[in-house]
């Protein structure tokens, strides 16, 4: 008996079509170019997950040192004091709490320089 292959490749086609939708120009139309886009589609998003994860905390370290800067320490000492007095708040927290509870984030900030003033860390005013 012979088998054709018609009804499956159209619909194997057509997912891969439906994926490519929007895509310019033969990227979306034709089968070959569109299986190949939707390829490098999937690789690109990949890539950009872990890069999205990557950039956050970039900005995270970036808002912490300036909210921590304004209190007379350093980013690396307050990462340091924050590890050492056991306060387990991740920089994700930590610099939503400086934008939008200022008060708050002085008080954690005045608790971790009061224990790197025990620890005598050099270069740390007592609070």
């Amino acid at each position: 008996m012979r088998v054709k292959t018609g009804i499956v490749r159209r619909k194997r086609h057509k997912k891969w079509l439906k994926e490519a939708k929007g895509f310019s120009g033969r990227r979306g139309k034709c089968f070959r170019l569109a299986k190949l886009a939707v390829q490098k589609a999937r690789q690109h998003a990949y890539k950009g997950r872990k890069l999205k994860k990557r950039d956050y905390r970039k900005l995270w370290v970036v808002r912490l040192n300036a909210a921590v800067r304004l209190h007379g320490i350093s980013y690396s000492q307050f990462i340091f004091g924050l590890k050492t007095a056991g306060i387990e708040l991740d920089r994700k927290v930590l610099s939503k709490l400086a934008i939008d509870d200022a008060a708050a984030f002085a008080v954690i900030v005045e608790e971790v320089k009061k224990h790197l003033v025990e620890l005598k860390v050099p270069n740390v005013a007592a609070a």
